[in-house]
């Protein structure tokens, strides 16, 4: 099972890239809905709060096999683990992260990634200052690694995800490298275009992209008031 593409309904029918994209949005809201002690939810309150229509969540879950109850809504855990089922998220996935400067320390600090089943089992860095420093935020605490230990980490850890955290310049020969090593699903956060082969999952996370089509709209709010 891959991180975006080819997750499947129990019926085996694949289900759309979009709506896999969406998936993660309504696991959260479901989860916000549990700490608030919601047991049920309606279809129009699950969608109004995770900012789609009605309609497209209906239609997105049907892809899971489920419609919930007429009248009644959806059961709000049941429906949470379904989804986390055909997220693969019903038990850890390895990950390794390469690059532990700013960026990659924030995210191996980050404590969202063991509550979703994400386990970092390895972090690598060519900087002879980072290596060897320990992040005693995670659990167990894990020790920074020279780079050329990466292939080796993989095949003893059976890391399943790499993360790139590197300067751009380096990142596609990282990438490289943890395909050579077996990984077929890696998140990139280098601000550059990664080229993969046939059967491996890419993820892009362009902050500066972001930033720029956040721009746009404000930009297109302001010629809307001087319209």
């Amino acid at each position: 099972m891959t991180l975006a593409r080819g997750v499947r309904a129990r019926a085996g029918a694949a289900i759309p890239d979009a709506t896999v994209a969406r998936l993660p949005v309504y696991l959260r809201v479901l989860g916000v809905f549990l700490e608030r002690g919601v047991i049920t939810v309606s279809s129009e309150e699950l969608a109004l709060t995770a900012g789609v229509t009605s309609a497209k969540l209906r239609k997105d879950l049907s892809h899971l096999g489920t419609y919930g109850t007429r009248g009644v809504g959806y059961d709000v855990g049941y429906l949470r683990f379904q989804i986390s089922r055909e997220l693969g998220l019903t038990h850890e996935w390895p990950v390794v992260v390469v690059g532990v400067g700013h960026l990659g320390h924030a995210l191996v600090h980050y404590g969202g990634f063991a509550s979703r089943g994400f386990q970092i089992v390895g972090m690598f860095d060519v900087d002879p200052d980072l290596i060897g420093t320990t992040v005693t935020a995670l659990q167990p605490p894990r020790t920074v690694q020279p780079l050329s230990e990466l292939e080796s980490t993989i095949a003893a850890t059976g890391a399943a995800i790499g993360v790139i955290a590197t300067p751009a310049t380096a990142a596609q020969g990282v990438c490289d490298r943890l395909v050579a090593a077996g990984i077929t699903a890696i998140l990139n956060f280098a601000p550059t275009i990664l080229t993969v082969p046939e059967g491996t999952e890419l993820r892009q996370v362009d902050l500066g992209l972001e930033l720029q089509i956040l721009a746009f709209h404000e930009q297109r709010k302001v010629a809307a008031v001087q319209a």
